[in-house]
């Protein structure tokens, strides 16, 4: 259970419906991290087997009762379901437990809530939350919306006394998230703007990819203590699900000049709410215009697999296609036995604590982005001595001969390097 004085702890019973999936255990646990991630104490669990859901109570009337009973019992201030509910069935199940209802989709928004910094992430969360609330409006609701909205204000006019007060919220709601994503658009135009300028800078794109808490920031900073521009620049890591929400960009830059960017990208869990995915697309458009995806998996982890497929899922919700894909099995130091670092192809066994883990990790990544690079002769007159100077300090440099003619060098160029001194190949 984490604790934090800032959030009092709360305690909850878990409620979910085993509908023959094969992956429901996998969820309920889960849901039980989710949880705790949202400073709530799982008390108790309640499941029933069903086909579907009650459309009036999610659970059969008798399982009502006996969350009702268990909630009671354990002195719980809240019951945490599995799925989404509709609003009556949040009503009524309220009404028949006597307890708060929170359904998965809200638990996730709260933690992405009580998450997020960036001006972008807060707008991305206001929009997903406002989204979530506008079916579940109750007449006797007192909306607080100035409290909700990342930013942007605005007022609208009354449609007339004979409004009722569910309309007037209604309109309320719709009105601020068209506020929120005109401001979101105009941050995000920012963000396009600084990707249009890398791309045509040339420099290749390595995205992190994969499970929340599987280690990608873990892996980050590695890289950045040891390859990045500004090294002490490392991104927060915490041991816990979504730790952090936004996307964190990095320049690496090897011995030889050789550099690219290295992105850290939200995680991924199961069942993650629709409203945010769409939210959350421009946060991952890192992921969608990368060169190259590293998909990081908590290997130590029995579910690994599951989180693999929500990978795979996520990514295709998202409109990631055909990228090249890294796989590295993570936390290989927290398996008995476990040889590392390994590699099998495009299959990565490591630890991202271990600096050999991440000398593999490096040298894969340079097979890939590094594969249009050619390596050539260049003949560069004396005279054009600037040429060599820029040659030194961004390409990747193997030998310099001073011949008569100038100075040769064996050099490896990008392709824009390479059309700039194409004048100055020789055979």
């Amino acid at each position: 259970m984490i604790e934090n004085e800032l959030h009092p702890v709360r305690k909850v019973i878990l409620a979910g419906l085993d509908r023959q999936n094969a992956e429901f255990d996998y969820e309920m646990i889960e849901l039980a991290n989710l949880a705790e991630a949202n400073y709530m104490e799982v008390v108790g669990t309640v499941t029933q087997k069903l086909e579907r859901p009650n459309a009036a109570t999610y659970f059969g009337k008798g399982k009502v009762e006996e969350l009702k009973e268990a909630v009671e019992y354990y002195e719980a201030d809240m019951v945490v379901t599995n799925d989404e509910l509709s609003p009556s069935q949040i009503r009524n199940l309220e009404s028949g437990t006597g307890a708060g209802i929170m359904d998965r989709t809200a638990l996730i928004l709260d933690i992405f809530a009580s998450r997020a910094k960036t001006k972008v992430a807060k707008l991305q969360v206001a929009i997903a939350q406002l989204q979530y609330q506008l079916p579940r409006l109750r007449t006797s609701m007192n909306v607080r919306l100035d409290q909700q909205t990342g930013g942007g204000g605005g007022s609208f006019t009354s449609r007339g006394a004979g409004e009722t007060k569910l309309e007037t919220n209604r309109r309320h709601i719709e009105h601020q998230i068209s506020l929120l994503r005109q401001e979101l658009k105009d941050v995000e135009a920012d963000d396009q703007t600084r990707r249009a300028r890398r791309e045509k800078e040339s420099i290749k794109n390595v995205a992190l990819v994969g499970y929340t808490n599987a280690g990608k920031s873990t892996i980050m900073n590695g890289l950045v203590r040891r390859y990045g521009e500004n090294q002490d620049k490392t991104v927060f890591q915490a041991d816990m699900l979504f730790a952090t929400l936004e996307t964190s960009v990095r320049k690496l830059n090897l011995p030889d000049n050789q550099n690219f960017l290295l992105s850290d990208t939200v995680g991924f869990v199961s069942k993650l709410p629709h409203g945010l995915v769409a939210a959350f697309r421009a946060t991952l458009a890192e992921a969608a215009q990368a060169d190259l995806l590293l998909q990081v998996v908590d290997y130590a982890d029995e579910n690994y697999k599951e989180m693999m497929s929500t990978t795979a899922k996520t990514l295709k919700e998202i409109g990631v296609g055909d990228i090249p894909m890294i796989t590295i099995y993570n936390k290989a130091d927290k398996i008995e036995g476990m040889s590392f670092p390994d590699r099998d192809g495009d299959t990565l066994t490591l630890s991202a604590q271990d600096d050999a883990s991440l000398d593999m990790l490096i040298e894969v990544i340079r097979q890939h982005i590094y594969s249009d690079h050619v390596q050539t002769k260049v003949l560069i007159p004396f005279e054009q001595g600037q040429l060599v100077s820029e040659l030194n300090e961004q390409a990747s440099v193997h030998s310099i001969d001073y011949v008569e003619a100038g100075t040769m060098m064996d050099v490896t160029l990008t392709p824009v390097q390479a059309a700039r001194f194409a004048a100055y190949v020789v055979d």
